[in-house]
C-alpha cells in the first residue's frame, strides 16, 4: 500500500495530469501495439524471425523456346518446352499459366474496369486509349498444348490467365513436361491499346523506315504456386506487375540477319551472330573496367537502317536460375559494354540504343548500369548474373532480369538539358535496381508494389546520392513527400493494399516514393545507418533467389536489429496518417535560492496553474523571463519502505542557474514519429535533441516533456532538417509570435 501511495504522490504532482490529458485527447488508437493479429502465423516456411522456415519451398520452371520475330508483318511465332516442378507438398491436378499478352485482346477487363469522363478538345491519341478504338488484333493465339509424349492437353483460356488440366495429378516431389505453341502481334506502343501495355511492344522510325522491338511478357509463363496463396492467378491488368518463379532458360530467337539483339542471359553463339571485329571488341570489353567499349558501332547501325537484310539468324541465349526472359531487337542498334568488379566476379555492364539516343547515351548509360550493380551489390547481395543490361526505349521505363528498357532521349541535333540528362540516369539506376528488386529478392509484384518498387526506389535514393552527388533527389528525402501526404485523403491508399487498387494519379507518390521515403527515415532518423544497413542486408540475403512477403521484410529488419519497429510499419504501412508536430506551449522556469516555504510553494504553485491554463500572451515567447521554481526536500511518505535517503541539497544545488523547460507538443497527424528539437541559445549556439517516437506510446496525442539546459533558450524548431516529413512547419516554431526586426520598425515610421 505504501508503494501505491508513494507512486499516486508523484502522479499528482507531475506536470500533466491524466485528467488533463483525458480531456485534450481523442480515443487511444493503439498505434504502439504489436502487429501480431495482422501478420500470418509463423511456421515451418515461414519463421517468426522472417527467415525462410526449415521447410521452406518454391516451384521451378524451366523453358526451352523457340521463337521468330517477324520484320515484315510485326508478329511473333513460337513454341516452347516447360518442364515444372513440384516442389510442394500438394498433389497438383491442374497448372495455372499467365497470358499477360492478352491485355492487348479486344474487349479485354482492362478496358473494360477503366474508368475515364469526356471533356471537349480532347487529344485523338487519348481518346483512342481511353476507349479503345484501334483496329488491332491482339493477344496470345494458343495453338496447341501438348504433354511429353504428344497428347493434347484440355485448357480453358480466362482473359489472362490459362488452365492446363492433367492427365494424372502431379504428384509432390515430381516433374512434368508439356509444351505450347502460340503466336501473336506485336503492338505498336505509340497507340497503346490500352492504357498499361506500354511495357512492351515496337517504335517505328519514319525517317529510315526501320523498327525497335522491345519485347517482353511475350511467351505463355508458368503462374506462381505457393505457400501463401496456393496459385497466383490475379489478373493483369495493368497496374500490378509479375510475380514468378525461378528456372533455367534456353531461348533461340531468330530475326533479320542485321538485327542486333539484347536479352537475358547470354549469347552462347555471339560468333555467329556478329563479324570479327565486332566480336574481337566484345572480348575487349571483358577486360576493360575503366570505360565502355563500342562493340558495334553508330556508323555499322547507320549501315544497317540502309540495307533492311532480307536475311535471318538465330541468336540463342542462356540464363540460369532467373524468373522471366526479355529481349530487344534492332537494326538500328549501337552497342557499349565494360566490365565491372563485384567481390570475385567481373559482369558485363552493357548498352544498347539507336542513333537518337546519342551522344547523351553513349556517354552515361553504361556507367549508370556499373553504378548501380556497384552501389546495389554494397546494400543487398552481390550482382550473381554475367551480364546487366540497359535499352533505350521512348517514354518508358521497364524490367526484367539482366535487361531494363529505359527512356531519355536527347533534342533531334543532340542536344539535351539536365532534366533529360537526370531523368535518363534516374530511370536507369531504378530500372537495373530492379535486377536485385523483384528479380533476385522475388517478391510478389502484383499484390505488393512497394516490396518491389518501393524497396528499389529506396536503394535508388542511395545509390544516385553516392553516385551522382549534382543530382536532384526527387523520391527519397523527406521532405520531397510532403505535397503527397497533405494532399487529398480520399485519394489516398496505405502501402499495404492491391497494386490494383492505388489510384493511378498517385501511384508513383505511394508506391515508390513514400515507401523510399519511409525507408530512409528509417536509416537515418529511426535506427541510423549502421544498424539499418544490417538489418536490411540480412533481408537481402536471407532472401535472395526465394520470395519474401511483407511480414518476412518486417520481422527481418526487426530480428537483425533488435529495433521493436511495429509502430513504424503500423503507421507508414497501414494507415495513410500523416506527420504532424507541433509545439503548443512552453514554459521557462528557473530554480529560486531560497528555503523551502510551504507559502511560498502555494504561490508558486498557484502562479504556475495560471501559466498552464492558457495565460496566451505569457507563453507565446520568452519576453516575461523565466517562472520561479521552487523545490521543496523529499516528503518522507515518498520513500515508502526504503531505509535510505537521497541527497535533497545535492540535487537542488544540481539545478541551481540552470534553464527550466517545460514543452508541451502535439501530434495532430496521427502518424507517431520521432521528436526532433532544436534548440538555439542566447549566445547563438544551436543542439539537437532526439527522443524515440516511444514518447506517444501512452498518449499518442499530446506529452509534455521537461528539459533542463545550461543556456538560456531564445528559439526552438521541430524537426529543423525536415527529416520526418511532417507537413506543417509553421507551429513547429517557438516563440510563436515573430519579434518585429527593425526593417518591420522602418515600415511602420515610413506609414
Amino acid at each position: 500500500m505504501k508503494y501505491i501511495f508513494s507512486f499516486l504522490f508523484m502522479a499528482a504532482v507531475a506536470t500533466m495530469s491524466a485528467q488533463e490529458i483525458k480531456k485534450e485527447s481523442p480515443k487511444w488508437q493503439g498505434k504502439f501495439e504489436q502487429l501480431d493479429q495482422l501478420l500470418p502465423t509463423p511456421n515451418e516456411y515461414r519463421s517468426s524471425s522472417g527467415a525462410p522456415g526449415p521447410k521452406y519451398w518454391q516451384q521451378r520452371a524451366d523453358y526451352v523456346i523457340n521463337a521468330e520475330l517477324n520484320d515484315e508483318n510485326q508478329s511473333i511465332t513460337g513454341s516452347e518446352t516447360i518442364t515444372y516442378f513440384n516442389n510442394s507438398p500438394d498433389a497438383l491436378k491442374y497448372l495455372w499459366l499467365q497470358l499477360d499478352q492478352n491485355i492487348n485482346e479486344k474487349g479485354n477487363n482492362t478496358l473494360k474496369t477503366a474508368t475515364n469522363s469526356v471533356r471537349d478538345s480532347v487529344a485523338t491519341k487519348t481518346i483512342a486509349t481511353n476507349l479503345g478504338l484501334y483496329d488491332f488484333d491482339g493477344g496470345f493465339k494458343i495453338k496447341s498444348i501438348k504433354d511429353a509424349s504428344g497428347k493434347a492437353l484440355a485448357y480453358t483460356i480466362n482473359q489472362t490467365m490459362m488452365r492446363v488440366d492433367l492427365l494424372t495429378p502431379l504428384a509432390a516431389g515430381q516433374k512434368i513436361s508439356f509444351s505450347v505453341d502460340w503466336s501473336f502481334n506485336i503492338n505498336d506502343r505509340v497507340k497503346g491499346a490500352t492504357p498499361n501495355d506500354g511495357r512492351s511492344g515496337m517504335e517505328f522510325f519514319p525517317e529510315d523506315g526501320n523498327y525497335l522491338y522491345i519485347i517482353a511478357q511475350w511467351f505463355p509463363r508458368m503462374c506462381v504456386y505457393d505457400d501463401v496463396v496456393g496459385w497466383q492467378n490475379k489478373q493483369f491488368l495493368g497496374q500490378g506487375e509479375f510475380t514468378l518463379s525461378f528456372g533455367n532458360y534456353e531461348v533461340n530467337l531468330t530475326v533479320p540477319a542485321d538485327h542486333i539483339m539484347a536479352g537475358t542471359g547470354m549469347v552462347e553463339n555471339l560468333k555467329e551472330v556478329l563479324t570479327a571485329e565486332q566480336y574481337a571488341r566484345f572480348e575487349k570489353a571483358k577486360t576493360s573496367y575503366d570505360k565502355p567499349v563500342i562493340i558495334c558501332t553508330q556508323a555499322e547501325a547507320i549501315a544497317r537502317e540502309k540495307t533492311k537484310s532480307k536475311e535471318k539468324k538465330t541468336w540463342k541465349f542462356k540464363a540460369e536460375n532467373v524468373r522471366d526472359f526479355a529481349f530487344a531487337t534492332s537494326r538500328k542498334f549501337i552497342w557499349d559494354a565494360q566490365a565491372v568488379k563485384i567481390a570475385n566476379a567481373t559482369p558485363l555492364a552493357m548498352s544498347y540504343y539507336p542513333k537518337e539516343g546519342n551522344p547523351l547515351w553513349e556517354k552515361e548509360s553504361t556507367k549508370a548500369v556499373k553504378n548501380t550493380i556497384v552501389t546495389y551489390s554494397k546494400y543487398s547481395v552481390d550482382y550473381p548474373y554475367p551480364q546487366a543490361t540497359s535499352v533505350h526505349a521512348a517514354s518508358l521505363g521497364m524490367e526484367y532480369p539482366m535487361i531494363c528498357f529505359n527512356h531519355g532521349r536527347p533534342k533531334k541535333d543532340g542536344t539535351y538539358d539536365d532534366r533529360t540528362k537526370w531523368g535518363m540516369i534516374g530511370v536507369i539506376v531504378h530500372e537495373v535496381g530492379h535486377n536485385f528488386f523483384p528479380m533476385i529478392i522475388n517478391n510478389d509484384e502484383r499484390q505488393t508494389t512497394w516490396m518491389d518498387e518501393g524497396v528499389n526506389t529506396f536503394v535508388q535514393y542511395r545509390t544516385q546520392v553516392e553516385t551522382y552527388p549534382d543530382m536532384p533527389q526527387r523520391r527519397g528525402p523527406a521532405s520531397e513527400i510532403v505535397p503527397y501526404m497533405k494532399g487529398d485523403a480520399s485519394l489516398q491508399r496505405p502501402l499495404m493494399v492491391n497494386s490494383e487498387s492505388v489510384v493511378r494519379q498517385n501511384f508513383g507518390n505511394e508506391q515508390y516514393a513514400k515507401c523510399a521515403t519511409a525507408l530512409n527515415i528509417l536509416r537515418e532518423t529511426v535506427m541510423g545507418p549502421e544498424l539499418f544497413d544490417k538489418a536490411f542486408k540480412e533481408y537481402a540475403t536471407r532472401w535472395a533467389f526465394k520470395s519474401p512477403k511483407p511480414a518476412d521484410f518486417f520481422r527481418t529488419l526487426e530480428d537483425a536489429s533488435a529495433v521493436d519497429l511495429d509502430w513504424f510499419w503500423r503507421g507508414w504501412f497501414y494507415t495513410t496518417d500523416n506527420t504532424n508536430q507541433s509545439i503548443d506551449q512552453v514554459r521557462w522556469f528557473q530554480v529560486k535560492n531560497e528555503t523551502a516555504n510551504p507559502e511560498k510553494k502555494e504561490k508558486n504553485v498557484k502562479k504556475g496553474d495560471l501559466a498552464a491554463a492558457g495565460d496566451g500572451a505569457k507563453n507565446q515567447d520568452f519576453t516575461n523571463g523565466p517562472e520561479p521554481l521552487t523545490v521543496i526536500p523529499t516528503d518522507a511518505r515518498m520513500y515508502g519502505e526504503f531505509q535510505n535517503r537521497v541527497d535533497d541539497k545535492a540535487i537542488i544545488a544540481k539545478l541551481q542557474n540552470k534553464n527550466i523547460y517545460e514543452v508541451t507538443l502535439s501530434n495532430k497527424g496521427g502518424l507517431v514519429m520521432p521528436v526532433i528539437i532544436e534548440w538555439t541559445y542566447k549566445d547563438g549556439s544551436k543542439e539537437i535533441d532526439r527522443i524515440p517516437a516511444e514518447i506517444w506510446r501512452t498518449n499518442e496525442t499530446k506529452v509534455v516533456k521537461t528539459f533542463v539546459k545550461e543556456k538560456e533558450v531564445v528559439n526552438i524548431v521541430l524537426d529543423p532538417q525536415k527529416e520526418t516529413a511532417d507537413i506543417s512547419m509553421e507551429d513547429n516554431v517557438f516563440p510563436k509570435v515573430a519579434q518585429p526586426n527593425k526593417f518591420d520598425d522602418l515600415k511602420k515610421k515610413s506609414k
